[in-house]
């Protein structure tokens, strides 16, 4: 993409953290951004700290589990703003357990949130990126997509498959210039690690750093395409 002036992004999760540091960032960039997550106090929030700058953003809540739910943003969002440019995959969820005592609903709502819908997401939207000739679809994965752990399965297969489906749908879209990406984030001061003493949390990669990362990649050149990028915290937050 020559400037990311006008273009609409789409962000998932985008109430908090990751999510909220890289909507605020594509919207400081010149992006129409449209913020979905499920809770809607927070995403009217970010909205309003947006438009408070001179940004363009909406809010549109979601339960991306829900494909009725999927169907009702994908379509709000073309009415007021045509179809997307940039798709960011950021949304997720998880909870820890061995596998042998873990519930199903949950194996299945970590599976629908982290890996389903942006595949279905990305079916519903890079239809318009193909006939534009440009476009991003940029999943946020983690690096629990690169090595499975104890009482993680769930996630971690999730994650693994999210770098399967980057890498698939690349090969399917790099021609009609549509950058793809997965980013690899290791401890990320957020919400989603809670209070820990082992942890040292001013050592934790911040949410704003992978938000620069997804802007480095959607302003790339356009002989090429950062696929996969990990982003490990420079020093270690282990206590």
């Amino acid at each position: 993409m020559t400037t990311l002036t006008g273009k609409v992004a789409l962000v998932t999760g985008a109430g908090r953290g990751i999510g909220k540091a890289i909507a605020v960032l594509l919207a400081e960039s010149g992006c129409r951004v449209v913020l979905t997550a499920r809770s809607r106090d927070q995403v009217e929030e970010v909205e309003s700290a947006i438009r408070s700058k001179g940004g363009a953003a909406r809010s549109v809540p979601a339960d991306l589990t829900r494909d009725d739910e999927i169907g009702r943003l994908v379509d709000s969002t073309r009415e007021q703003w045509g179809g997307v440019d940039i798709l960011i995959n950021n949304a997720g969820w998880g909870k820890r357990a061995p596998v042998v005592r873990a519930k199903i609903d949950d194996w299945d709502r970590t599976l629908r949130v982290n890996l389903r819908a942006p595949m279905v997401l990305a079916h519903l939207l890079v239809p318009h990126m193909i006939s534009k000739g440009e476009g991003a679809v940029i999943n946020i994965g983690s690096i629990s997509g690169k090595s499975g752990e104890a009482n993680g399965s769930a996630y971690s297969a999730s994650k693994f498959g999210l770098i399967g489906f980057t890498q698939s749908l690349y090969e399917e879209v790099r021609e009609y210039g549509i950058k793809v990406a997965v980013v690899l984030p290791g401890f990320v001061d957020t919400p989603l690690i809670p209070a820990n003493r082992q942890l040292d949390r001013n050592k934790m990669i911040r949410a704003e750093d992978i938000a620069r990362t997804v802007h480095f990649v959607l302003t790339s050149a356009d002989t090429c395409c950062p696929v996969e990028i990990t982003v490990r915290p420079q020093k270690s937050p282990y206590r």
